[in-house]
């Protein structure tokens, strides 16, 4: 009788073991983050940008250039089309428009020069591609991303970056083509806080793909062969599948320091922090000892946008596949 009860006890309390356990698994799934088909995050660079320094009228031109650079990617992510694609267009846009610190109207160095660096990453295979100190490339996104698929390197510099352009058959222009007034006028004053602009991509394709890009022009007034950071891979831009994307903008010499891309991938990867928790991590908290100005954009494997700043604005851009929209500017 005593075995008899004692057995019926023992069952029921596995059974209630194993009712818990469900119940419990139950209630991971129901709070796990919404899965988009395909997501994409924007940024063109952050600064010191205020409402009175732009106007409405310059408000007005960011938010539709935002808003442009926004479409072109969801409009190939929607039809199925790579986050390679997405990324590489959408740079480029924001490279060929003067408003940005990429391509046209990038800063010029203490020579009165155009250096332009770029770089993007294939979170499938960690394939990536970059470029730096180039000076005649129109487009340097479509550089980085040539030796990323075509070369057996992962960097070119100066020359040799523009002499493996040549053979890529990319379009050379002249170093007047990059000059604007605008960058004429933050190197007379030499205001390395002026202008950060550097722009950056990170896309979530339908095949679940990650894929970040980044192109700058530099800081105002640096020095000859100056290098930040949005070239280095694990610095300015990483992607790795079932983790994240990363494109940084701001004082490169300290992302580099801590490889603020790839420490968000660190902390999601080993220390389980979500996409939001890692890039506050690293913005507030990691870059703060060095009193490091400029942001972060990020895009988690579900498709959930990260964008954090540390400055007083950022241009910034988010959209998923469910049709939700973000543009902004100031916080």
């Amino acid at each position: 009788m005593y075995k008899s009860f004692r057995f019926s006890s023992i069952l029921l309390l596995l059974a209630f073991i194993v009712i818990s356990s469900c119940n419990t698994t139950t209630e991971t799934q129901i709070s796990d983050p919404k899965q988009y088909e395909y997501a994409l995050v924007i940024h063109g660079g952050a600064g010191y940008a205020t409402p009175e320094k732009l106007g409405s009228e310059g408000i007005e031109q960011y938010e539709q250039a935002m808003d442009s650079a926004l479409h072109i990617g969801l409009d190939i992510l929607k039809a199925g089309g790579s986050g390679i694609d997405a990324v590489e267009n959408v740079i480029v846009l924001l490279e060929n428009n003067p408003l940005f610190n990429a391509g046209i109207g990038a800063v010029l160095t203490s020579e009165g020069k155009v250096e332009l660096d770029a770089s993007i990453m294939s979170g499938l295979d960690l394939n990536a591609g970059a470029i730096t100190g180039i000076q005649n490339v129109k487009n340097p996104i479509r550089a980085a991303r040539a030796v990323m698929e075509n070369s057996v390197h992962v960097m070119f510099s100066g020359n040799g970056a523009t002499k493996f352009a040549l053979t890529q058959d990319l379009e050379i222009v002249d170093q007047d083509y990059f000059f604007t007034e605008k960058s004429r006028k933050s190197l007379e004053k030499a205001l390395k806080a002026d202008k950060f602009g550097t722009v950056g991509c990170v896309a979530l394709d339908k095949n679940g793909n990650l894929c970040a890009g980044t192109s700058t022009g530099g800081i105002t007034n640096k020095k000859h062969g100056r290098v930040g950071d949005s070239p280095i891979i694990g610095a300015g831009t990483y992607a790795k599948n079932g983790v994240a994307g990363i494109s940084c903008t701001g004082q490169g010499e300290f992302y580099i320091r801590i490889a603020a891309a790839h420490e968000i991938i660190s902390l999601m990867d080993y220390k389980d922090l979500s996409v939001q928790e890692a890039a506050k991590e690293v913005i507030f908290e990691q870059l703060k000892p060095f009193d490091a100005k400029g942001g972060i954009i990020c895009l988690d494997s579900n498709g959930k946008a990260a964008m954090e700043f540390n400055t007083s604005a950022m241009f910034r851009a988010y959209g998923n596949s469910d049709g939700e929209e973000i543009i902004k500017i100031f916080r």
